[in-house]
């Protein structure tokens, strides 16, 4: 049996001059956790919000009294340098923090926004460092990325260097709203065969219309903005979702 329903809506489709409220109000509708979409314009060309966001609304929502329980803040890093911007997040109030796997193999060592290095990081001391921040870490791959560069991560022996969860877009990273692309389903189906225990996230396109495909390929992380926010009942639409995975377990 693969691990339950988690349904994360993304606040970027939220109403942005109530956010705090819209945050509790998405959690009391029977979200588990909340997918914040942290992007920089250079590793995708939108810009969102950063950690003085994420430090803003955490008092309107509890933190997870366990890993990965509800009130989970799961900040999905569409960002170039992401290893600079652990901390920070981390003493926003962050709970989980997913990092891209493209940006992980190009980008530097700076632990700090502004500092320099000359020396590269990697997934896996992503990873490690992630953890050492006391936070979840999660891994995501865009849709050119093949699902193969995770096996030697996620068969890693240290499990300090092995991420909590893996997230597969449905769409090409940077704006909301776009098309479910069903074509990223066998890697959710690979990394389910693989690794039955693990957390497999999907982003992009998620709604009642497409989550039976979802949660047929055995993803059990769904994220979903619009069709939430914008639900004329949200919390029927995040209950369809949950019910949509769970009885496929």
């Amino acid at each position: 049996m693969s691990p339950p329903a988690i349904i994360a809506p993304s606040i970027l489709s939220a109403d942005f001059a109530a956010l705090g409220k819209a945050c509790s109000d998405t959690i009391d509708q029977g979200a588990s956790w909340l997918h914040i979409d942290i992007m920089d314009g250079h590793f995708v060309p939108n810009m969102t919000f950063g950690a003085p966001v994420v430090t803003k609304i955490r008092p309107h929502v509890k933190r997870p009294s366990i890993a990965h329980g509800v009130g989970t803040f799961d900040c999905h890093m569409m960002i170039a340098e992401p290893k600079k911007w652990v901390k920070e997040f981390q003493k926003a109030g962050c709970d989980l923090y997913c990092f891209h796997y493209e940006a992980a193999v190009i980008s530097t060592a700076a632990e700090n926004p502004a500092d320099h290095s000359d020396s590269k990081t990697s997934p896996k001391e992503m990873i490690r460092y992630v953890h050492q921040q006391k936070m979840l870490a999660g891994i995501a791959i865009k849709p050119d990325t093949p699902v193969d560069v995770l096996w030697d991560i996620l068969d890693n022996s240290n499990k300090d260097e092995v991420p909590d969860m893996v997230l597969v877009m449905t769409v090409h990273p940077g704006f909301g709203g776009q098309k479910f692309m069903a074509s990223e389903l066998p890697k959710v189906k690979a990394l389910r065969k693989r690794y039955p225990n693990l957390n497999i996230e999907v982003d992009g396109g998620l709604s009642e219309a497409t989550i039976d495909e979802a949660a047929e390929a055995g993803a059990n992380v769904i994220v979903a903005g619009s069709a939430v926010f914008g639900a004329k009942d949200p919390a029927d639409v995040i209950t369809n979702l949950r019910n949509a995975v769970e009885s496929r377990r």
